[in-house]
């Protein structure tokens, strides 16, 4: 997201250009922004993102798993083909994902392979200011939650992520 927007420029945009324009705060999901249009104008960042996310949890679980499953999986197969989307390519390039050692990479490999396996969705964290260690070892210890209590952590980063993205993309 190298273009940035005032909140009032956001608050003038037509559905089409807001859905557009914020469509990829969360992964794979423009539904969200469309339907959180309506809900205009916003006062600040953080309700724009409140209204995202109560968006978000108005489409029930189908859609909050269908929001969980259309995120990449850390350092995965989408990384190593080259098909992130910008937003999850600086991500996870920001916490050094694409410079695992054969080790880091065989380690994550065999995490994801777990997590995806126990849960049925992709192991998701907010990865600004972590390193590699710190991904690895959230990992390890997530893999070992109750489904229930991931489902609910899942979300919790997503939403995480998405706050990082807003910031990013509106000022002042």
């Amino acid at each position: 997201m190298s273009q940035t927007y005032t909140l009032q420029q956001i608050n003038a945009m037509d559905r089409a250009t807001f859905t557009h324009t914020l469509g990829g705060i969360f992964e794979h999901s423009p539904w969200i922004a469309e339907a959180a249009w309506a809900r205009r104008p916003f006062a600040s960042v953080a309700g724009l993102h409140a209204a995202m996310l109560a968006e978000l949890d108005a489409g029930g679980e189908s859609a909050q798993l269908a929001l969980i499953r259309a995120h990449p999986e850390l350092a995965g197969k989408a990384a190593v083909r080259g098909e992130l989307t910008e937003e999850s390519k600086s991500e996870q390039r920001g916490a050094g994902l694409d410079q695992c050692s054969p080790e880091e990479f065989a380690r994550l490999t065999e995490l994801n392979a777990a997590y995806g396996a126990k849960f049925g969705f992709p192991f998701i964290l907010a990865v600004r200011g972590h390193t590699r260690e710190s991904v690895l070892a959230n990992m390890a210890a997530r893999v070992d939650n109750d489904p229930a209590v991931e489902l609910r952590t899942a979300l919790e980063q997503i939403a995480r992520i998405g706050e990082l993205r807003l910031n990013d993309l509106i000022v002042g």
